[in-house]
């Protein structure tokens, strides 16, 4: 069990604390909801929650297997709804893998997509992912 606390610092901001390392997290409503985006945003969070999960999962899966891969970076890109309740409508999500021979590229596409986070999001919530192979 891993546990997180947060307090409300006023003016829309936050700050969580990872309480196994002591590392601190601002946080700040995003510009489009009062907020001055001055940190991330909850639901920014979400997105790089997902980003961070797949690239680990890769890697972790890469380290099991004896997989070489170079270096693997990523973006996501976050667009909220723009009628009904406020959520996330779609995390936008590519993905760029250097250095991985292409009889692996599908074993670590799958660790990617079956990453913790991306598993844990309701599946209304639109996920298109591209992965770009470099050699």
């Amino acid at each position: 069990m891993v546990k997180i606390s947060a307090q409300y610092l006023g003016n829309l901001k936050c700050e969580a604390l990872h309480e196994p390392s002591g590392v601190r997290l601002p946080t700040d409503a995003p510009k489009d909801n009062l907020g001055e985006g001055s940190a991330f945003s909850p639901t920014d969070l979400v997105g790089a929650s997902l980003l961070t999960c797949m690239i680990t999962t890769m890697c972790i899966v890469a380290r099991r297997n004896q997989i070489e891969v170079g270096q693997i970076t990523g973006s996501v890109e976050k667009d909220m709804t723009t009628t009904g309740p406020r959520r996330i409508a779609t995390l936008t999500v590519l993905l760029r893998v250097t250095g991985a021979a292409a009889e692996h590229r599908t074993r670590l596409e799958a660790a990617a997509m079956g990453c913790p986070v991306h598993k844990s999001l309701h599946p209304d919530l639109q996920i298109p992912v591209r992965f770009e192979w470099v050699d």
